[in-house]
């Protein structure tokens, strides 16, 4: 709860007052009994309408005080709670949006996304009930125990010995709770993950005919979200009967000591109607606190899962360039002997040594699996290396600070987003650029035309995941708002594998022509985009087993000459 307790200290100064005016409306409403008390024993024997009349008017104005109190502080408390969870929800995005790809592996999209939905819900549920009952319910509870212990002690007794078995209780299944819904929430990342999913690849679904199948998978998630669910809930749900249970006892015991108290002239009947109203106040304060307890077991488990992700340490941090000093090369990329492997174990690349001048153009052709993303990756520095160091312009990539390194790069991978916006924003992407450039970049990534061809032209709006245009044009957008910035490097991670050969072709000449002073790097499974880089590199199982030309590697590569062969038959299209 201490991550709770840090963000509600902004808010100190707002739920004060709101706990004041609170505590004052509680008090007022604990006044209520004693006065129709007073009136029954004191002021209707007197038999004198005014003053009945008066303190008739005066737990009116009790009543009414103690409701606009109420309704004020509760008006505040909600406007904490919504502050409060907009300041976690915000923060927690932007820690996610830090966090490196090899954290969010870790954390997973989906647990990531119900911690940012339910988790986040969750706590601001704890903090609006907290405000709203976490003050009422203890004065309540406190106020008339004290009150009734002032009215009649040996009646008081009962609740004395009651409420230390109900906090035992209420305890005692609190401590199972925080662990039962961390497991209910880790079920709803497991559904989420299968819902996403789904969602994600509805067009294969159907096209295979296995909607019976992926209803089956979902049934499987979230029948086992049911089962934790169930657990967590009756544990946690026994509370409540088992405290209505000990507070109905109490009133009953209270009722069978105060007839005989009465009877013997011990108390009188005035007194018994304004404890049984305390007691009913108590019974009630013991109940929320109860919910409290449940909402409090809920909130700490998310709390505990939003942490975990806020105070997961800084990774791929900017080093001191003494520890990875910089090295003399005359090349814009230098990879020197790289290794690395994602588990740690074995080697998803190795011994990786290429040197590629300014304006220099870089083709990575390979079989799936083979390492070539997995290059691209290191070079983004979205992965450390494990041995070996990458270099541009002489530097150590992890000695350069983020903003500075991040603005070299223009990439365009092949699963990359397109958002529910104009083409114009899709290719701007929040950057400052005119629409010169703009226009520009779609010319040279072979977009302009079809752009324009539609009635809106760059206003038109695409949908969610742009899902309106085809793969060829999705991915001529991207291609767009990689260069569009004029990058020092671009890379084209299997970029271009929906276009046709011809505009292909177009693309690879048109790039030659407006970016000769970037450096490009072309991830493909077609020789034909490849074949007039300055160098290319076969990869298979992580290590290079060709460097050079095309036509050093037809010569020299059996296995880039098997690729050429097998795709074109050694013709291409210019």
């Amino acid at each position: 709860m201490k991550f709770i307790i840090k963000y509600l200290k902004p808010f100190g100064k707002r739920m004060s007052i709101g706990f004041t005016i609170k505590v004052l409306g509680t008090v007022v409403e604990l006044f209520l009994p004693y006065i129709l008390s007073h009136i029954l024993k004191e002021v209707v024997v007197s038999e004198k309408i005014q003053d009945v009349v008066y303190w008739g008017l005066l737990m009116v104005a009790c009543a009414g005080c103690a409701c606009v109190f109420n309704v004020v502080a509760n008006r505040m408390a909600s406007k904490v709670a919504r502050d409060f969870s907009e300041k976690v929800r915000k923060d927690l995005f932007a820690r996610m949006l830090q966090l490196s790809p090899a954290q969010v592996d870790k954390f997973t999209i989906p647990s990531l996304e119900s911690r940012i939905t339910t988790d986040t819900y969750n706590i601001h549920n704890f903090v609006a009930m907290m405000q709203r009952m976490g003050v009422r319910a203890p004065i309540l509870l406190i106020g008339g125990a004290v009150i009734t212990m002032i009215m009649d002690w040996y009646l008081s007794m009962v609740m004395l010995i009651t409420m230390p078995i109900i906090f035992g209780i209420i305890y005692f299944i609190s401590r199972k709770g925080v662990p039962l819904y961390t497991k209910v929430q880790q079920s709803v990342d497991k559904m989420v993950r299968v819902v996403r999913e789904d969602v994600q690849g509805i067009r294969v679904i159907k096209a295979l005919s296995k909607t019976d199948y992926e209803h089956r998978r979902y049934d499987g998630v979230n029948q086992s979200l049911v089962k934790d669910e169930k657990r967590a809930g009756i544990i946690m749900g026994s509370v409540n009967p088992v405290m209505t249970l000990l507070m109905n006892s109490g009133i009953v015991a209270v009722v069978a000591l105060s007839a005989s108290r009465v009877a013997n002239h011990q108390s009188d009947p005035e007194t018994v109607i304004a404890f049984m109203q305390y007691f009913t106040l108590i019974s009630m304060a013991m109940m929320v606190m109860s919910r409290m307890f449940v909402m409090f077991t809920k909130s700490a488990a998310s709390a505990n899962r939003i942490a975990e992700v806020m105070d997961a340490p800084e990774d791929l941090v900017v080093q001191e360039e003494k520890d990875y000093p910089a090295c003399d090369t005359k090349a814009h990329i230098f990879f020197d002997k790289v290794d690395f492997s994602y588990l740690g174990k074995l080697n998803n690349l190795e011994d990786i040594f290429l040197e590629l001048p300014k304006g220099g153009t870089l083709g990575i052709i390979g079989a799936t699996g083979s390492g070539k993303s997995t290059l691209v990756k290191l070079l983004l520095r979205f992965y450390d290396v494990s041995k070996g160091a990458i270099y541009i312009n002489g530097r150590d990539i992890r000695t350069i600070p983020s903003e500075e390194f991040c603005a070299m790069f223009g990439t365009a991978m092949q699963y990359d987003f397109l958002y529910a916006d104009t083409i114009y924003e899709n290719i701007r992407f929040g950057r400052d650029l005119s629409r010169e450039q703009i226009e520009q970049a779609a010319k040279v990534a072979q977009a302009h035309d079809f752009i324009t061809s539609f009635k809106d032209g760059y206003e038109h709006m695409l949908s969610s995941k742009a899902t309106n245009i085809s793969g060829g044009q999705k991915q001529r957008l991207l291609i767009a708002r990689a260069i569009a910035g004029n990058p020092d490097i671009l890379i084209l991670d299997d970029s271009s594998s929906a276009l046709d050969y011809k505009t292909d072709a177009n693309l690879r000449k048109a790039l030659n022509e407006h970016m000769k002073d970037t450096t490009i790097i072309t991830v493909a499974q077609r020789v034909s985009s490849l074949k007039n880089s300055d160098l290319i590199l076969v990869l298979e199982e992580g290590k290079i087993i060709g460097k050079g030309t095309h036509e050093e590697l037809l010569e020299a590569c059996p296995e880039y000459r098997e690729i050429s062969d097998s795709q074109m038959g050694g013709a291409f299209v210019e």
